[in-house]
């Protein structure tokens, strides 16, 4: 018999007559297999508190039976027929349940009534902290959880059919005597503190208690089965306290492994604080609403925890009396004793505290700067996308270039890129950037960059990646009607992507005035001559044009009106895509590159110009506020990354008899990063925020100190990282590298650091002159 994980020989207080059961299941589950050489094989799940569950096996054929137990049982306890009735009722609305089968009432067969129902293949996890996992795919799973939990509570009671499943109004006074009774007729020692909880509970029932949702009931990981290798629940199992009540209840209780006490040893209490990657109450509490579309202010929250709590107690006490009179079905039976004390002391915490929801801290980032309520709820759903597909596509991603190093499909976009992408603009998560698509403004979308920053292809999932963006926020500023349909509408659908020419091989382009690369006009046409380089995404196969600046041939208007900005196909005659460009030796494949571009005697229609003639640097200025701050908060969110490898690499390595982080250098390192990145956050934030309420020329002082500061931050975060992680720091075993090479090019990229000191000054110089004059 293959084996089936998590199951024994069936216990002798549980043992039944196989050769019924067979003879039972030949005549009256369809496809049961009939072959007479081939013996029913059973064996007992080791899990379970409550009803003994069976993996059966004839054939080719698995499925997985539940009984109620053998012997005196609680009043109202192990009604398996509701388990049975309530996963048909949803299995037929899509809900991940396994598939019932056959329900049989006839105690004459095994001694009880039991059901069979669908075997589904998946991953159980009975460790809370799910250490077999990453990080990343811990939190992916817990969110996963959560969306699932909210998706049941989101059925209307009548089109699942299920209208007298439950008792209607007073739920949650019926939960408190409920588990009181049961507390009672199980206790085999008087606890104080459970009866000064139940007290406090009755007194303390929600307002509005006629609340008409299912609920689970035991709504935990160990009873749900995830994907064999995806972060997505495939069936939910233990349905036997399900009924009509109150959604908070079943959230609060799912939510308990974050609030249990340390003190219990058992796996299901064991200690998750300090755990990498499980989300905290209050991002499961935004986790569940916004699955829901309900407000993040849930009510009542110290009420149902406290309730959760005494619902654990209670349970405990009645899977010890079980054991006490030998018909528990689990062998860890024992321990659930000493768990009823501390369970209801928790609980008693929780009468005595205010939970203030995430909903009311009024969407302050914490740093003064005021989030909207639409920006919380968009940030919020992108760290969820993130978490559930994003992070765990890395691993996938950088496997494609490996594999396609030395292909020419190494230039092309990998299919999983593509599934994220369609998923992202499923979930409306999608050109966030552009407050005219989103209905957000710069500081909301400032900390959506942050987030996308600790990836290096999320960006593009969102479609909010350079050079797109920029040339995106040029053709809605200042395109025309022509040009938006042909060139702006098809890079809002994500369908083709786009490059940027400015910088030139030949001249110090630092002072972009500097420009050769001709353009010059003949009635409805235009031709442009020169080199460009550094032409980021030139590379990219779905690369269709470039918005390239270029100087007007015959124009004597002043020096920064000479330049022009035009549309030039890329299949234009005359435009030759030269060479790739290394940054520190990567050819950043995935970004499409960054390429030297001719153009010789490129034409192109005089109405592929951008706003006018000579209107070029109006239009860089333009183009580059939102795009400043856009990069340096991704930058950010890079850092935070290079500062968790940096702490994680500190904690793990010990040099001269102690880990790295007891050395104080290291420990400053880490405050001095810490420090700096907080700092680089504020000042970036601020930018967003006076772009948001003044524009972008009144924010032109704080864009231009961003761009200094943020890069010498990051790269100094990042060169602490692969200080500390040594040899590995410089190779492809850890992200640091790249990340150096990408970072410290944004020191030069859009203006090397001089140029912004210089016109930090120049403005600085001029609003103390201001000052100094009216003081005078």
């Amino acid at each position: 018999m293959a084996s089936e994980p998590d199951t024994t020989e069936v216990r002798a207080q549980h043992r039944f007559d196989q050769g019924a059961l067979e003879r039972y299941l030949s005549q009256h589950l369809s496809g049961f297999p009939q072959q007479q050489n081939e013996a029913l094989e059973i064996k007992q799940y080791s899990s379970g508190q409550s009803n003994p569950t069976f993996y059966l096996k004839k054939g080719s054929r698995t499925y997985v039976l539940k009984k109620k137990p053998h012997g005196p049982l609680l009043p109202g306890a192990h009604r398996i027929d509701r388990e049975y009735r309530v996963q048909k009722a949803l299995l037929a609305t899509g809900f991940p349940v396994p598939e019932p089968l056959l329900y049989c009432s006839d105690t004459s067969v095994i001694g009880t009534e039991f059901y069979v129902m669908q075997h589904v293949q998946g991953r159980i996890f009975r460790d809370i902290t799910l250490s077999e996992v990453s990080p990343v795919e811990r939190s992916a799973l817990y969110v996963a959880l959560m969306e699932t939990l909210a998706q049941l509570h989101s059925f209307n009671m009548n089109s699942l059919g299920l209208q007298s499943y439950g008792k209607g109004a007073g739920y949650c006074r019926r939960q408190v005597s409920g588990w009181k009774r049961q507390y009672k007729a199980a206790a085999h020692t008087d606890i104080p503190a459970m009866n000064e909880l139940a007290e406090w509970l009755m007194n303390h029932l929600p307002s509005n208690d006629n609340e008409d949702k299912i609920t689970h009931g035991d709504f935990r990981l160990e009873n749900i089965i995830f994907h064999p290798r995806e972060t997505r629940v495939v069936a939910v199992l233990d349905w036997e306290l399900s009924t009509v009540g109150h959604p908070l209840a079943d959230f609060a209780y799912a939510a308990s492994f974050l609030f249990t006490p340390r003190s219990l040893k058992h796996v299901s209490f064991k200690n998750v604080r300090n755990v990498a990657g499980i989300p905290s109450f209050e991002e499961l509490c935004m986790v569940y609403s916004r699955s829901r579309g309900i407000s993040h202010a849930l009510p009542d929250l110290n009420f149902f925890r406290a309730l959760a709590c005494f619902k654990l107690a209670s349970i405990s006490q009645g899977v010890y009396a079980r054991y006490l009179i030998g018909n528990s079905s689990a062998e860890s039976s024992v321990e659930f004793g000493e768990m009823v004390k501390p369970l209801a002391e928790v609980g008693l915490q929780f009468t005595k505290k205010t939970f203030v929801p995430t909903d009311t801290q009024c969407g302050s980032t914490g740093e003064g700067f005021q989030q909207s309520k639409e920006g919380m709820e968009m940030l919020q759903k992108v760290k969820e996308f993130m978490k559930k597909y994003v992070f765990p596509a890395e691993k996938e991603m950088a496997e494609y270039y490996v594999r396609n190093k030395n292909s020419p499909d190494v230039w092309k976009k990998p299919a999983v890129l593509e599934r994220l992408k369609e998923k992202a603009k499923e979930e409306g998560l999608w050109n966030l950037f552009l407050p005219a698509v989103s209905g957000i403004g710069q500081l909301d979308y400032a900390l959506i960059a942050e987030e996308t920053g600790k990836c290096f292809f999320a960006p593009e999932v969102f479609n909010c990646h350079a050079p797109d963006t920029g040339n995106m926020e040029v053709l809605h500023l200042y395109g025309t009607e022509e040009q938006k349909k042909q060139w702006l509408e098809p890079l809002l659908d994500g369908k083709i992507s786009s490059c940027f020419c400015m910088t030139e091989p030949d001249v110090a382009s630092s002072d972009a005035a500097n420009m050769q690369c001709s353009l010059q006009r003949d009635g409805d046409i235009c031709i442009i001559n020169g080199k460009k380089w550094w032409s980021s995404g030139a590379g990219n196969p779905n690369c269709k044009f470039a918005i390239v600046m270029a100087k007007d041939k015959n124009t004597s208007g002043s020096r920064y009106k000479q330049h022009s900005m035009i549309i030039v196909p890329m299949d234009t005659p005359g435009l030759k895509i030269v060479r790739p460009l290394s940054v520190f030796g990567y050819m950043d494949y995935f970004h499409g590159g960054h390429f030297e571009v001719h153009f010789n005697n490129v034409c192109v229609p005089a109405s592929n110009l951008i706003l006018g003639e000579g209107r070029g640097f109006e239009i860089a200025q333009g183009r580059l506020g939102p795009g400043r701050i856009h990069h340096c908060m991704r930058s950010i969110g890079a850092a935070e990354i290079a500062l968790k490898i940096l702490c994680e690499r500190a904690a793990q390595r010990v040099t001269f008899g102690k880990k790295l982080y007891h050395h104080e250098v290291v420990a400053h390192w880490i405050a001095e990063c810490r420090i700096a990145i907080e700092q680089a956050r504020l000042l970036t934030l601020k930018g967003a925020s006076k772009i948001d309420s003044l524009g972008n020329k009144a924010a032109r002082k704080e864009v231009a100190m961003i761009k200094v500061v943020v890069p010498r931050v990051v790269v100094k975060v990042i060169d602490c990282a692969i200080q500390v992680c040594g040899g590995a720091g410089f190779s492809e075993d850890f992200p640091l590298a790249h990340m150096f090479a990408h970072i410290r090019s944004l020191r030069v990229a859009d203006g090397p650091d001089e140029v912004h000191l210089s016109a930090i000054a120049r403005q600085e110089l001029i609003e103390q002159a201001k000052q100094l004059n009216a003081h005078l």
